[in-house]
Parts: structure tokens; sequence; C-alpha cells
């Protein structure tokens, strides 16, 4: 256990995980990590530079012999072994989750259980990464497919959901036989480290997984220019994966990217518009908004429209803000302080367009601390607004109206963006419709949490290259290669 200024952390170690030890970085420098709902000062950790991330890459790239040859059956045992320690320390990862990101503790929890969902469902899919045979066109040839792990890989991922963002990229490389380097978010390594801290008890050889933290721009230089790491599944801003692909031509190296996102939301007038509202609100202000597939416009179908903002206003009053370490809160702080800047600005660019803000739109005043700001809803919004076109990132719930399906379609895609979309209709050909139409990789029918391991998750457009979870999230980590025999 570690003792921070206020809190004893359920954690042993805050240093790098490279080759099965934890160290500290090459030129010992620190970061402090803080707690949104504080402002405080949780832990002091190791901060690590481009060597130690060379380090890290050497010592996968060592052990990927040994991990390639276990059979698929030995690794998803490490794997199965993996997500039953996280179910069993669910509480630990959990709180140091909520310290270091700011969601509320159940919210935390379900994160948990979702990367040791994730581990388990590659645990069994990689025994179903089959080959194929090939009808020869000729008699005296046979014709087949192998699968072949692509090699070292990096992962690196965003803070806001710092586990189960790396659960999806960790679990179907292991799995294959690939062998990883993982990059938190600075601000947020402490639930990677339990994670390691557990994984140190799973059977894995020395290398097989490794954990560096250090300028972003640094470690990631050295993942894009060193032939050892063969391939980066990156999440992340739409700026930064559209540099990666131009950095990614070198090398040609292999690339997932899972990017921005703006969400619509159709709301259509033969659902329950109570539940409809209660719904989308609970989508909408899920960790602050600050979730890649988070709801972010709202298109009401005009004669409901009304009716709609009026329960979507008395449900948002409901919800409790508060430190997500406290009993009963729904929505925690914000991120960090410059997402509450953002967010205001968000809000008085809309107003001051005509936007009517109907609930919230201001930091909390009930906290001297902390980076809480209000569950907002606007009304008479227009799409020339900035929330309109720049992904929000944000507790803010904008609301438009629409005519008929062909009109909500035609505004749903208008954006450079393409990861996931929703639909509230209980009309079956109008679901359908909405599904054939939307340019969006993940569609929710009357369903805002569509994310599940077993279903593929990725965008369309500029919102990413590639799948992860399902069947397909294996492919990112997988060469075909064909095999060609002549017979005598």
């Amino acid at each position: 256990m570690i003792q921070s200024s206020r809190t004893t952390l359920p954690l042993k170690h805050t240093q790098l995980y490279i080759n099965q030890k934890w160290v500290d970085g090459a030129e010992g420098a620190t970061l402090d990590i803080i707690n949104p709902a504080t402002e405080e000062p949780i832990v002091t950790v190791a901060y690590g530079t481009a060597a130690d991330t060379r380090r890290a890459l050497e010592a996968a790239d060592a052990a990927m012999p040994a991990w390639r040859q276990l059979s698929v059956y030995d690794r998803a045992a490490r794997l199965r072994k993996i997500a039953d320690l996280m179910r069993a320390h669910v509480d630990s990862i959990a709180t140091v989750l909520t310290l270091e990101q700011g969601k509320p503790l159940p919210e935390a929890r379900a994160e948990v259980m979702g990367s040791a969902a994730t581990f388990d469902w590659f645990a069994e899919e990689a025994k179903r990464a089959y080959g194929r045979t090939i009808p020869a066109s000729v008699p005296n040839k046979r014709i087949l497919t192998m699968r072949h792990p692509v090699g070292v890989c990096a992962a690196v991922s965003p803070w806001n959901f710092p586990l189960l963002l790396q659960a999806r990229k960790i679990a179907p490389a292991l799995a294959v036989g690939c062998t990883t380097v993982s990059r938190p978010a600075s601000q947020t390594p402490l639930c990677m480290m339990r994670l390691f801290e557990l994984m140190e008890e799973a059977d894995l050889p020395p290398g097989a997984v490794n954990l560096v933290l250090g300028p972003p721009d640094e470690v990631m230089q050295e993942f894009m220019s060193n032939p050892i790491c063969r391939k980066i599944s990156f999440t992340g801003s739409t700026r930064v994966g559209k540099q990666l692909m131009r950095q990614a031509g070198d090398q040609v190296k292999r690339l997932s990217l899972e990017l921005g996102g703006h969400a619509p939301v159709i709301i259509f007038p033969d659902v329950d518009i109570a539940a409809a509202a209660k719904a989308t609100v609970v989508g909408k202000f899920r960790n602050n908004g600050q979730v890649c597939i988070s709801p972010t416009r709202f298109y009401a179908h005009r004669s409901v429209q009304n009716e709609y903002v009026e329960a979507c206003v008395a449900e948002a009053k409901t919800l409790r803000l508060g430190n997500g370490m406290d009993e009963g809160v729904d929505i925690g702080p914000m991120f960090e302080a410059k997402a509450l800047t953002r967010t205001e600005s968000l809000v008085q660019d809309a107003c001051g367009q005509g936007a009517r803000c109907v609930a919230g739109g201001r930091r909390s005043p009930q906290f001297e601390r902390g980076y809480f700001f209000e569950p907002t809803i606007l009304a008479s919004v227009n799409p020339t607004m900035r929330v309109m076109s720049e992904e929000p990132f944000a507790p803010v719930m904008p609301i438009l109206e629409f005519s008929n399906v062909e009109e909500a379609i035609a505004q749903a895609n208008n954006t450079c963006y393409g990861l996931a979309a929703y639909v509230m209709t209980n009309d079956l050909s109008t679901a359908f419709k909405m599904a054939d139409g939307l340019e969006f990789g993940i569609i929710g029918i009357n369903d805002t949490v569509p994310a599940t391991p077993q279903a593929p998750f990725g965008g369309l457009k500029e919102s990413g290259l590639g799948r992860e979870n399902g069947s397909e999230g294996l492919d990112a980590y997988l060469e075909t290669k064909c095999v060609s025999i002549g017979l005598r």
C-alpha cells in the first residue's frame, strides 16, 4: 500500500514496468498524479524517456518467440487468470481509477468488470483464429492460409477509460501471440500499474507485457521509428491519428486507430418520450460526456421536441454531482481544468448565437475545489454553433428538431466523424432505414451503451481505421500467410 497525502492507495508500485521489473525512468524524472475532485496530488510516479521505451520494446521483442510458441490454450489460460484476478480485486482497481480519473465508483467498477470480460472474450476467441484451405486450379497443388502474429505491439490510450481501452489492445495481442508495450495517458497511469501488479501473478514470461510512461511525443516517436514495434493501436484524437498515419509511412507500420466522434441521437415520436429522455440523459452524462461514443447531438421529431426537452431537463435535475468516491454520486468532476474552460466556451458560443440554456450551463458553485460542471441542456440550437461541429467531450446536451427520416439521416451524417449514432424508435422499418442510412461504425437502436467485448467497435470516415473487440478485434494483431504446396 502507498500512503498519499490524504489517502492510502491500494497500490504497491508507481514505477515503469519493463521486462518484469518495476524500475525508475532512465533520467529519474517524476510526475504528480492529480485528483480532479480535489485538485490535490494523489501520488508521484516515475516518468520515463525514449530510452525507457526502447528498453521496453527490446524486452517485448526478446519475449516474443517463447510467448508465440505457447499453444493458444496455454495463452488463453493466462488471459483467463488475468480476468479472474481483476474480478477478485475489482474494488482496489476501481478505487485507484476513481481517484485519478474522477468518475463515480460504480462506473469505475463497471469499467474493471468490462475489462475483465474483454480478457475472457479474447482468451476464447483466439482459439478460433482459423486459417483456411483454398481450392487449387490444378490437381497437384494444395493452397492454405495461416495466421501469424504481427509482432511487438504498442498500446496507446487516453485518460477517459484508462483501463478498458488498454484491455481492448493488450488482450487480443497477447491472445494471438504478440507481446506488448503499453503507454497509458500520463494523467491516469495508476489503474494500469495496479493491473500490472496483478498480471505478475498470471505466469507471463518476462517482457511479454511492459508499461512505460513519458512525454507523449517522445514515447510515440520511439514507437514510430523503432522497427521492433511492428504495430501501434492508438485511441485518441483525430488530429493525432492523422499525424500517426503520416509518420507510419516511413516503415509501413501497421496502425489501428480509434479516433474522435460526434454521435447523433434521433428521437422518433413513436417512443415513450419520458423513457427516451431518461435513457439519453444517462447516456449523455455518463463520465461527463467524456466518452468517444457519447451522444452529442440530439434530434427530436418536431412533434415531440418540446416534450422531450422538458423530460430531459427533469431527468438532468435528478443527477447528483460530487466526488466519485462518495456514495450516491451520479456524475463526478471533469477531468482537468482546461476541459472546464473549453466547456464554458462551448456553452457561451451557443448562447451567444441564440441557444437557450434550459439546465445547468456553468461551473458548479457548490464546490470550492475540483473540476465540476453542471449537467447542461441547450435548446433552440442551430448547426452553426461550435458544439455542433467540434467534438464536445463535455456534459453538454444540445437539442435540435427534424421532420422526417430523410432529414434526420442528412443532418446526422453531416460531420467528418463516423464513430457512433443512436436512434430511438419502436418502428422496425424506421430502425432499418436508419441503420442503412447512417454513416457510423456503431449504431445503437434504443441502446445508448452498445459497446461489448463480443461486438466490433470502430468508426467510419475520420473516426478511425480497423475494429476493436469482436472476432474482428483479432485481425489487427494477425498477418495472413498464403502457403502453396506442390505435390509430387
